[in-house]
């Protein structure tokens, strides 16, 4: 789920039938992770961030021009520096090489206190926030976020377009929050490489019933024959959306 530099790979191998293809980092022998259809709630605000340099990972719509993803999808090795703005895409509803719309970016905020260069770069700040060039699309609503502290055992979910299908849209909607780490929030969801900047989804009540909101983003797979994967915390770049809100921006 994230890059060499950031991701802890998982130890334990599969037995029997799977011992021939290793464990992919961040899913379990018993992998969950099932296909979803990215036109439904809560799919449908889920996106596809892609690179001028084929990178590609997963974000969360949470305001008409707003996308939240991890940090480190948007940073070049090579440079040494995060992307521009101008190079980098998002895709709604993306299935098997169709999309719904492509929207371009006009402006990136990432946490001043990560670097992804660093030796040892600080997991809990690996966030960044897309303000898009054009609104998203109807089909497509906004996500809420989840600040609040949630107990362990709250029951989550986590999609996003992982390195061995990437072309669909995979989640684990059946795993559970095991508590808070370092500042990350700790969860059994699988998922792999791909999936990083996915939202961590928790069901909110809302006026109509029950939705779901963001949690959290995700960032880093956990050491273990036990998954156990990381997502930072919706509170960690919360105020920045309040603070662009209050100043009017989209």
């Amino acid at each position: 789920m994230v890059a060499a530099a950031l991701a802890l790979v998982v130890s334990a191998v599969a037995s029997g039938a799977h011992a021939e293809r290793p464990l992919l980092p961040g899913v379990g022998p018993g992998d969950r992770r099932a296909p979803v259809d990215a036109t439904a709630e809560p799919w449908n605000s889920i996106v596809r961030v892609q690179t001028n340099l084929a990178g590609r990972c997963t974000g969360a719509l949470v305001g008409r021009h707003t996308v939240v993803t991890a940090g480190h999808c948007l940073f070049n090795p090579r440079t040494r520096r995060f992307l521009q703005a101008s190079s980098l895409h998002v895709l709604f509803g993306y299935d098997r090489g169709e999309f719904t719309r492509h929207v371009t970016v006009a402006r990136v905020a990432t946490d001043p206190a990560y670097d992804p260069a660093s030796a040892t770069p600080k997991v809990a700040a690996d966030w960044a926030v897309l303000t898009l060039s054009q609104p998203a699309p109807e089909s497509a609503p906004p996500l809420p976020l989840s600040a609040g502290q949630l107990p362990p055992g709250t029951p989550v979910m986590l999609g996003g377009y992982s390195q061995d299908r990437a072309q669909i849209l995979m989640a684990d909607s059946d795993c559970h929050l095991l508590g808070e780490s370092a500042g990350l929030l700790a969860h059994d969801c699988d998922a792999t490489r791909g999936t990083s900047g996915g939202p961590l989804l928790v069901r909110t009540p809302r006026a109509n019933g029950e939705g779901w909101s963001v949690a959290g983003v995700g960032v880093a797979a956990g050491p273990g024959p036990a998954v156990r994967n990381f997502a930072v915390p919706s509170a960690r770049f919360a105020a920045l959306l309040a603070k662009d809100s209050a100043a009017g921006q989209p």
